[in-house]
């Protein structure tokens, strides 16, 4: 069985301006200060609110909560904030409507929260920046613990993986306690990078940590795995009494070829036509160039089949540009 959510944005509530990446330049930060950053956070997490309410309401149980509802968040401590009160008191009824429904709220900071990075500056950064998102879930009274996972990369090889995992699981120690317990770790999209076993054995096995299971990256950077195989490996690192949670997406580049094919199946041109003298039909030509830049890595709009869990019990974040629309004909 699986349980399918989507990350962040909520495409129907954007309609009516409900949103939860509001933010600032740092100049506008510099100049208006903590009382301004209340003012957007307010804003953002009162709207947080409100998508947890639709989902609870559509039937969706997993969400990947924004990393922008505190601008600038890493230069501050929470209890600076003026509106401090207020802003527990939303994130606590935003966490107990979630736990009272069933509902499973993660976080998965940004691509420069790298904790294995040979610069000092960078690894301090990450890890204020890991230990604030921690802090929101405290707020909410989320568990501690990977059920409400943050999710991040290792970030890095630097010519040298055994010794960026080393440093790692060295900076991992550095973090917060109740981060140390929500922290996973999941699988990248190229060859060069970490594999599900190279998480297994350079990650898990030294600090114990879960790996979370992306199908899509796994395309690219198997390890010498199947799918099965790296799915049920990573399935095996969650603790007993936590759904494993993984990712899934599709190709675009698959997206837009389909798209072209069946316009071309429809006025009987043969794709390979197009492909040979695309300038004979320079509508269909503009989307084949479309297609032609776009990398093989780029997530779809929507995806087309159900994620394979191999009769394992999961949870999956799917990452498709049309974020809740493309989960709602396969939640029921």
């Amino acid at each position: 069985m699986i349980n399918y959510g989507y990350a962040c944005i909520n495409l129907e509530l954007r309609k009516q301006k409900i949103t939860t990446n509001r933010g600032m330049i740092r100049r506008t930060f510099d100049a208006k200060g903590l009382p301004y950053v209340s003012e957007i956070a307010i804003k953002n997490i009162t709207d947080q609110l409100k998508i947890v309410q639709w989902n609870i309401e559509n039937g969706i149980s997993v969400y990947r909560m924004s990393g922008s509802l505190f601008p600038w968040m890493s230069e501050y401590e929470f209890s600076e904030l003026p509106e401090y009160d207020t802003i527990k008191s939303i994130l606590a009824e935003t966490g107990k409507l979630a736990m009272d429904n069933g509902q499973r709220l993660s976080f998965h900071p940004g691509q420069f929260c790298v904790l294995c990075s040979p610069t000092p500056k960078t690894v301090d950064n990450a890890i204020i920046e890991l230990d604030r998102h921690s802090q929101i879930m405290d707020m909410m009274g989320l568990p501690i613990s990977p059920a409400a996972k943050i999710n991040i990369h290792v970030g890095g090889a630097y010519g040298d993986k055994e010794s960026a995992l080393k440093r790692w699981c060295k900076n991992f120690k550095r973090l917060e306690p109740n981060t140390q317990k929500r922290l996973v770790v999941e699988n990248d999209d190229k060859a060069s990078m970490y594999s599900v076993q190279d998480l297994y054995e350079g990650v898990h096995k030294v600090i114990g940590i879960p790996i979370t299971f992306d199908y899509y990256h796994h395309k690219f950077c198997t390890g010498g795995l199947t799918e099965e195989e790296a799915l049920k490996l990573a399935a095996s690192t969650w603790p007993k009494d936590i759904r494993p949670c993984t990712h899934y997406s599709e190709s675009r580049r698959y997206e837009q070829k389909l798209m072209m094919e069946q316009i071309c199946e429809r006025n009987d041109i043969p794709f390979k036509a197009l492909e040979e003298t695309p300038d004979e039909w320079p509508t269909l030509s503009n989307h084949l160039k479309e297609f032609k830049k776009t990398k093989e890595q780029a997530h779809s709009d929507y995806i087309l089949e159900k994620p394979d869990c191999y009769g394992l019990d999961i949870d999956c974040v799917v990452e498709a540009k049309a974020k809740e629309q493309s989960i709602i004909n396969f939640i029921n």
